[in-house]
Order: structure tokens, then C-alpha cells, then sequence
């Protein structure tokens, strides 16, 4: 059991620009880190799920529901702001565990990233095809066997992204610019155009009354309550946990923290700063949605688009078009970025073959990983129905919510010595808040999702048992100083 509970002393975490453990080059600024940060939180569902979740859920109070979410996701990000200050490492919550836990917990909490990000890229990767699509025939063209030319618009993007990445960082980052410039000129005319035609009637008094639903209870609240249920407040809330998982990304701008230049204090301003915001963002154009349509009148296949039609604006179905693909783009742009850093730290430590930590003398960017993850989200995009399975990709990312701010409280007993870059005020209040915000996204997930997420946990924990355990460079305390393969010296 002690050896499962090795923890990894926090000098090997933290001495990342003068010890063995850097590898990768400085490249991002404090507004790089932003452009990182809404680069991936913000996708196509900026134009989507303000109007699905009105239609269906919380009625006009879905700007309520949007408040609450951007708290919940504010609290965790204060919370890996300063873990992330403490130890400013590509790991993010995996190190951060490894550290404040040990081995085997931070063995299950990177393996929830992998599960996280690697299905995050295959399903917008397809999401992507089939809105490029979509946008081609709203011109007027008609697109011969739609799933073909999906898969080969699927084929092309992971490839086209997952150079980019290989390439260098640099390379990546201004891509990012210019198209994250871009997607937020077109949700800017969304928001400008959008507010000329609001009815304020359109927004009630924010409560529709409560009513329950035939469907038989498909989440694990549900089945605690006993029954379906939308609108009222406790439609607000639940609309509030499925919002939030749009505000979920964040926590890749920490994988960002060993290629940035003061990272103790650039790195928490950059979560802080990109998910602030991102929520103003969504907010604005929320409030758009909710104001120009009636909720009960709302399109829940396209609502933004259909509500600009419905008050004779049909030339900004385009501009929703180029935002979405564009959105998307630079999601999946990221999320290969945040793998990326995520895998190259498991290898560095030994728990996943160290071959994949190898840094290209070329390009300084842990180029064999990339390729083996674009590998994969390309499997993953054609060959597995990955759109059915998208919550899988918020429980990973919750659970590593959890640990997080759990982390902050037990750190701050157990390591107060340790320099932080930003410390959560009014703590353990904050993260205790966090841990409880998590649980209640958590709850809101399907049953389904939960079984698939507990098959998943124990097959790897199977792989680490069988090998992650073994080759772990801290079971080999005589071994060199934990130098990757290929490093980069600046």
C-alpha cells in the first residue's frame, strides 16, 4: 500500500525552470494564456445552449442558470489557480495529486484527463464536420453523401490540428490568435445585432412554474428525487449544471504553466481573466437568445439561427456558421494541447512508457505524443459513435473538479511552507464550496455515464497495477536526476 501511496516530493514538482524537470520552452504570455483559455471554452455551443436549455429546462431563467455555473466553475478555477502558483507544471491536477496524494490517485486522476480530452478532441472533431456542413448547404449547396464527406472532414481537421501542434507551440499560438480574433467578432455581431431586436416582454419574471416529465429518471439526482422535473427552480439549477459544462476548459491553460514565463502569477490571471471573460460572453449572448424569441417558441435543433430569422435577420445565420466552425476549431486545437502536456508529464514520470516524453530537438515540443494522441482522436472520430458519449467527457473533467479543491485544503495543512504565485481567499471555506459545487454537477450526470466512467477507472487502474507501478521512476530512487528523453536546454 505504501508503495501505491508514494507521493512525489514537491521539489521534483516545482523546480521546473532550474531542475531536471524542464523540458519544454517558455512561449506564452500572460494574454496568450487568455487566448488559450477562450480558445477552448468557447466553441459552437455559445450560440446553442442558451436557447436548448431555455426551451427545455429553466425557461427565461436560464440567465439565472448561467450565473450559478459561471460561480460553481469560478470556485474550481480559483482552486487550480493556486495549486497551479505552487507548482507550475504541464501535469496540472495529475501532478497536483501526485504531490498532495500520492501515486495511484494521481494515476486515476490522469487517467480522467485522458478519458477528458482524448474524447473531448473525437467529439468536436465530428461535431466540426458536421457544422462545416451544415454551413455549406446554408448557402445554397448541396452536399452528396453527407457521412462521407463528414469522415473525410473529420480525417482532415485532427490531421491538419494535430501538425500544428507537433510543429511547436509558436506555431499553434498564432493560429490560435487569428482565429480566436475572429470567432469573437462574429459572437460581438451576434450580441450588437442581437440586442437591436430584443422584446423585453420575452423575459417574464425569469420563473416558469415547475412540471414534471413523463421521462422516467435518467440522472443520478433523479432517480434521489424520484421523478423528471423542468422549469421552476429546480429547472434553473439543473440547466446551471449542463451550462456549466460549457464553461469547462480552463483547467488547460494550467497544462500551459511550464512553457510560461512567470507562471506563479501569469498562470492564475490567465484561468482567472479567460473564464471571466468567457462568462460574460455566454451571458451576453443568453441574454440575446432569451430576449428575442419567446422560450416557448424557441428552435431547439437551431436557436440562435432560427431566432434571427424569426425577426428577419437571416444574413447572421452565416456569421453563427463561421463563429461555430471557427469555435470549434480552436477547441479541438487546444484540447491537443492540453493532452499533449498531460501524457508528456505521465511519461516524464515514468507511469506510461517514457518514449513518449521524448522532446523533438527540432521543434522542442513533445512532438512523438502528439502524433500517438492525433492518432487516436482520429480512431476515436470515425470509428466510435463518441457523439452518444459526450458526458463522459465532463464526469473526467469533473472528477478531477473534485480533487483539486479537496487538494488546496490538504495542502495548505500538510505543505504551508510552499510558495504560492495566488492563494484562494477564505480558504477552506472556497474549496469546500468547490467540492460541493462539483458533487452537485456530478449528480446531475446519467446513470449510464457513470457505469462507463467506473468500467473506464478500472481499467486503468488494472494498467497502472500492471505497469504503471513498476516503472515509475520514484520505484527507482537511485535512478539518474527525472531528465526526459530529448530535453530542451534553453
Amino acid at each position: 500500500m505504501s508503495t501505491i501511496l508514494r507521493r512525489l516530493p514537491p521539489s521534483e514538482a516545482t523546480g521546473l525552470r532550474t531542475g531536471a524537470r524542464h523540458s519544454l520552452a517558455e512561449v506564452y504570455r500572460p494574454a496568450d494564456l487568455v487566448v488559450l483559455g477562450l480558445g477552448v471554452m468557447i466553441g459552437a455551443g455559445i450560440f446553442s445552449i442558451a436557447g436548448e436549455q431555455a426551451a427545455t429546462t429553466a425557461g427565461p431563467g436560464v440567465i439565472l442558470s448561467f450565473m450559478i455555473a459561471g460561480i460553481a466553475c469560478l470556485l474550481a478555477c480559483l482552486c487550480y489557480a493556486e495549486l497551479s502558483s505552487t507548482m507550475p507544471t504541464s501535469g496540472s491536477a495529475y501532478t497536483f495529486t501526485y504531490v498532495i496524494f500520492g501515486e495511484v490517485w494521481a494515476w486515476i486522476i490522469g487517467w480522467a484527463l485522458i478519458l477528458e480530452l482524448q474524447f473531448a478532441a473525437a467529439v468536436v472533431a465530428r461535431a466540426w464536420a458536421a457544422i462545416t456542413v451544415g454551413a455549406v448547404e446554408h448557402f445554397g449547396v448541396r452536399v452528396p453523401a453527407e457521412d462521407l464527406v463528414q469522415d473525410v472532414l473529420v480525417f482532415v481537421i485532427l490531421v491538419l490540428l494535430t501538425g500544428i501542434v507537433a510543429l511547436g507551440a509558436r506555431v499553434g499560438l498564432r493560429a490560435l490568435w487569428i482565429m480566436v480574433s475572429a470567432k469573437l467578432l462574429a459572437i460581438g455581431a451576434v450580441i450588437v445585432v442581437g440586442l437591436t431586436h430584443i422584446d423585453v416582454a420575452n423575459f417574464g419574471d425569469f420563473y416558469v412554474p415547475p412540471k414534471t416529465l413523463d421521462a422516467a429518471p435518467a440522472t443520478v439526482l433523479e432517480i434521489f428525487v424520484g421523478e423528471s422535473q423542468a422549469f421552476g427552480w429546480f429547472g434553473v439549477f439543473a440547466a446551471a449544471s449542463a451550462i456549466a459544462f460549457a464553461y469547462i476548459g480552463f483547467d488547460i491553460v494550467a497544462t500551459s504553466a511550464e512553457e510560461t514565463a512567470n507562471a506563479p502569477r501569469a498562470v492564475p490571471k490567465g484561468m482567472i481573466r479567460s473564464l471571466v471573460v468567457a462568462t460574460v460572453l455566454y451571458l451576453a449572448v443568453a441574454l440575446v437568445m432569451v430576449g428575442m424569441v419567446s422560450y416557448t417558441k424557441i428552435s431547439v435543433e437551431a436557436p440562435l439561427a432560427s431566432a434571427f430569422r424569426a425577426v428577419g435577420v437571416d444574413w447572421m445565420v452565416h456569421v453563427i456558421d463561421a463563429g461555430a466552425v471557427l469555435g470549434l476549431t480552436t477547441v479541438i486545437l487546444v484540447l491537443i494541447v492540453g493532452q499533449t502536456r498531460v501524457l508528456f508529464s505521465m511519461a516524464r514520470d515514468g507511469l506510461i512508457p517514457r518514449g513518449l516524453a521524448t522532446v523533438s530537438r527540432r521543434y522542442h515540443t513533445p512532438t512523438r505524443v502528439t502524433l500517438v494522441i492525433g492518432l487516436v482522436a482520429i480512431v476515436l472520430a470515425e470509428f466510435v459513435p463518441v457523439l452518444t458519449m459526450q458526458q463522459l467527457v465532463v464526469i473526467g473533467t469533473l472528477f478531477a473538479f473534485a480533487f483539486v479543491a479537496a487538494g488546496v485544503i490538504v495542502m495548505r495543512r500538510r505543505m504551508p511552507h510552499l510558495e504560492r504565485g495566488f492563494r484562494v481567499p477564505l480558504s477552506p471555506l472556497l474549496p469546500a464550496l468547490s467540492l460541493v459545487a462539483t458533487l452537485w454537477l456530478m449528480v446531475n450526470l446519467r446513470v449510464l455515464t457513470w457505469a462507463w466512467f467506473a468500467l473506464w477507472m478500472a481499467f486503468g487502474l488494472l494498467v497502472y497495477l500492471g505497469y504503471g507501478r513498476r516503472h515509475s521512476l520514484l520505484a527507482r530512487p537511485s535512478a539518474p536526476a527525472r531528465q526526459p528523453h530529448g530535453r530542451h536546454r534553453r
